[in-house]
C-alpha cells in the first residue's frame, strides 16, 4: 500500500513541481523532488532495527492522533554542529509541545519550529521560524535519505538550517547531498506512521496537529 502511496507522491511532484521545506529566514524555500524506490515497508523496518545505536539518542514522546515514542539515533560524528543544536534545544525544553506542522503521506513529517510551532499558541505561521540561535553551516554527507532518516529543514541557502527537522516515511534519494542528515529512527516507526497527515500539495496540517509532548536526549 505504501508503495502505491509513494508512487502517487511522485506523480504529484511531476504535476506540481515538488515540495517546499520551510525554514527560519524565508517562507518559500528550496524545492525538493522525491523518488519512490523498490522495497517493502517490512524490509525497511527490519533494516532500521539491525544495528544498535552507536551515539546519543533522542526520545520523542508524540501526542495526538499518534501516541507513543520515537527513538532516534543522532549522528554526532556525521553532523556534529547540527546534533549539538538539537541537543541544546531539547535540553532547554524548547522542543516540548512543538507541533508536526507539515506531514505528507509517503514522504515525511516535519517539526521543530520552536518560534511559531508551540501547540498552545497560534501555529498559523508554523514552519516559518527557528530558534534564537544563528543558522548553521551545512554538514552534507553521503548518508542516503531512506525510510526513518532524519534531516534538517533549510531554505534555499544551504547554510540556513536552524531548529526544524523532518523524518522520512519513505526513501527519497533525490534529497541526498542537499540536506544535512542528523539521525535515523531506531524504534517507533509505527508511531511515526500514525502522525496526523496534512492536506494539499504542501502537507499543511489543519485543525490540531500532533505534537512532540516531550523530547529527551540520552547519551
Amino acid at each position: 500500500m505504501r508503495n502505491l502511496i509513494a508512487a502517487a507522491v511522485v506523480l504529484l511532484i511531476l504535476l506540481f513541481g515538488g515540495y517546499y521545506f520551510w525554514s527560519s529566514d524565508q517562507t518559500e524555500t528550496m524545492t525538493a523532488e522525491t523518488t519512490a524506490t523498490e522495497g517493502t515497508d517490512t524490509d525497511a523496518d527490519a533494516a532500521m532495527g539491525q544495528a544498535a545505536p552507536d551515539g546519543p539518542t533522542m526520545e520523542i514522546t508524540v501526542a495526538g492522533e499518534a501516541n507513543g515514542t520515537i527513538v532516534i539515533e543522532l549522528f554526532d560524528d556525521v553532523a556534529p554542529k547540527h546534533v549539538e543544536r538539537i541537543r541544546a534545544l531539547a535540553e532547554a525544553g524548547a522542543y516540548d509541545g512543538i507541533v508536526f506542522h507539515r506531514v505528507i503521506d509517503g514522504f515525511m513529517a516535519q517539526t521543530g519550529d520552536v518560534e511559531f510551532g508551540q501547540s498552545d499558541g497560534d501555529t498559523s505561521k508554523a514552519g516559518r521560524g527557528g530558534s534564537d540561535m544563528p543558522d548553521l553551516p551545512a554538514e552534507f554527507s553521503d548518508k542516503t535519505f531512506a525510510r526513518g532518516i532524519v534531516g534538517m529543514a533549510r531554505s534555499n541557502n544551504p547554510d540556513s538550517a536552524n531548529s526544524q527537522f523532518f523524518i522520512m516515511f519513505a526513501p527519497a534519494p533525490n534529497l541526498d547531498g542537499q540536506y544535512t542528515v542528523v539521525g535515523r529512527v531506531v524504534s517507533g516507526l509505527d508511531v511515526l506512521d500514525a502522525i496526523k497527515m496534512g492536506t494539499g500539495g504542501n502537507g499543511a496540517v489543519l485543525g490540531e496537529p500532533d505534537r512532540m509532548k516531550s523530547v529527551v536526549i540520552n547519551e
